[in-house]
């Protein structure tokens, strides 16, 4: 009778079940539960930072105790993942921030794991899901086996839980008998009272699961680099390098005609197509935009039936797609040079910023693609990573909602145009630039962002730094014009014709 095997698919990927969980990783991930529920439930700003650390305690401790040294690369992710969440402590403007959050997850997935391979790095947020079950379970098994422990951890947990019961009883019994006593209790905690109960446990359970399934992966993490991608079959160079050639040809007469008419200023543009400086930029964006990106997928699919007969192959390989690359490199710059262009004549919208971000980007991937072709490619999967990453953290650092308001308040002083209505859809970090607007503008532009910070402050954990910049200079000089006098007093608009 044949032997029955086990599928190896997931068999292959599991690494071996993580021993007991120590004490240490438990009270990492108690705090973690608590500050979640302290912290998360009015906002997000430096209180994501607050309650990733001791989350990355947790990690730290179940990782050393499965005798998981943490690599230098890990260490890469790890502070990386940490840094990315200050853009929410500093910026009021949501996309920036979600965008920092998402990245922050997937570094943290990234130290967990240690991958570095394409299909390791893609797939090590999944692992995140994976561990969230048997996270809990190994958590639960752990309290169980040291609270019942008449010695060590036992005694000092099941204080902690007895302590945390008491305050929160009598905190909301007493924050409901005196009003003042409820002021200063919300000074140090949000929200005592029993109304907000269910929320808050809700808050502490997913910051504690979140905690445990972080420690779970650290100490037993899914080796999702044994997933290996079988290699194209190898082609011929004359199949594989003429269709390749003939795109080179093509894209440097096309990079002639961009540096002869294009970077040849007003003039050039005009004498050549009989188009305006915007109107020739918003032909191409987008195409430009779409050429790169199809470059990229060209590139990849080459390398994986590129010839591989010796080093003629590889000789012929570099040589091919170098070429192609340095060329994709003009199209990035001139796709930035069209954008540019259009933008000095429309102003800077939050699209516009992001496409030029994204551009850049894939810039720098061709530049790392080019760096692979010279000293090998082993290091290229990480580095692709760590600039998606860096790319994230810079927009976040840099504010493009102030950038945005800085670049169209400029525009102003040197044309006399401004679109009053898209600065109303800007966030609270747009306000300092905003100020510098004459009136009526500038109360035109920061009623609508006032009108939102009008009312209750949030707690310090959850205010930005730029809407508390925000408030300081509405607090100063307020908008003078009432509801009916801002109508729209535009004098062009961001949205056409596009993009």
């Amino acid at each position: 009778m044949p032997q029955q095997t086990q599928p190896p698919l997931l068999a292959d990927l599991r690494a071996e079940p993580p021993g007991p969980v120590r004490a240490a990783t438990l009270w990492a991930v108690l705090a973690t539960g608590v500050l979640s529920m302290l912290f998360l439930g009015d906002g997000l700003a430096i209180n994501l930072l607050i309650v990733a650390v001791p989350a990355t305690l947790a990690a730290y401790f179940a990782s050393e105790k499965a005798g998981r040294r943490p690599r230098p690369w890990s260490l890469v992710w790890a502070v990386g993942g940490l840094a990315l969440l200050v853009v929410p402590a500093l910026r009021d403007a949501g996309w920036p921030s979600f965008l920092a959050i998402v990245s922050s997850v997937a570094l943290g997935a990234l130290a967990l794991h240690g991958c570095r391979t394409w299909l390791g790095i893609a797939l090590s947020p999944l692992g995140l899901f994976d561990a969230l079950w048997k996270g809990s379970v190994w958590g639960w098994r752990g309290v169980r086996a040291h609270a019942g422990s008449a010695r060590g951890a036992g005694p000092a947990m099941r204080a902690a839980a007895v302590t945390a019961g008491l305050l929160l009883v009598f905190g909301a019994l007493f924050a409901g008998a005196d009003a003042a006593f409820a002021d200063l209790l919300g000074d140090l905690i949000p929200d005592a009272s029993p109304v907000g109960a269910p929320w808050r446990v809700l808050l502490l359970i997913v910051g504690a699961v979140g905690a445990l399934a972080a420690a779970h992966t650290a100490a037993s993490p899914l080796r999702w680099d044994r997933l290996v991608v079988s290699p194209g079959r190898a082609r011929g160079r004359m199949e594989w390098a003429l269709p390749l050639i003939v795109l080179c040809v093509l894209f440097a007469a096309f990079n002639a005609v961009q540096l002869a008419v294009l970077f040849g200023g007003y003039d050039a543009v005009l004498d050549k197509t009989g188009l305006s400086y915007s109107a020739y930029a918003r032909q191409g964006f987008w195409q430009l935009l779409l050429v790169t990106l199809l470059t990229l997928l060209v590139i990849v699919f080459a390398l994986r039936w590129a010839p591989r007969g010796g080093a003629k192959d590889r000789t012929l390989v570099r040589a091919v797609l170098g070429s192609l690359c340095v060329l994709t490199l003009v199209v990035v710059a001139s796709a930035v040079r069209r954008m540019g262009m259009y933008v000095e004549a429309y102003g800077l919208t939050r699209l516009r910023i992001s496409v030029v971000a994204v551009e850049l980007w894939f810039g720098v991937i061709i530049l790392l693609i080019i760096a692979a072709g010279i000293w090998g490619a082993r290091w290229l999967p990480r580095a692709v990573a760590a600039s998606a990453a860096a790319g994230v953290l810079a927009f976040g650092l840099l504010s493009p909602d102030a950038m945005i308001a800085e670049r169209n308040v400029q525009r102003y002083e040197d044309t006399g145009k401004f679109d009053l209505d898209y600065a109303r859809l800007l966030s609270a970090d747009a306000v300092p630039a905003l100020d510098k607007l004459p009136e009526p503008q500038r109360s035109c532009a920061i009623r609508d962002i006032a009108d939102g910070l009008d009312g209750d402050k949030d707690p310090w954990y959850a205010t930005s730094l730029g809407e508390s910049r925000a408030r300081r200079i509405i607090e100063a000089r307020p908008p003078m014009l009432g509801v009916g006098v801002c109508g729209r007093t535009s004098t062009d608009s961001p949205y056409t014709p596009y993009p």
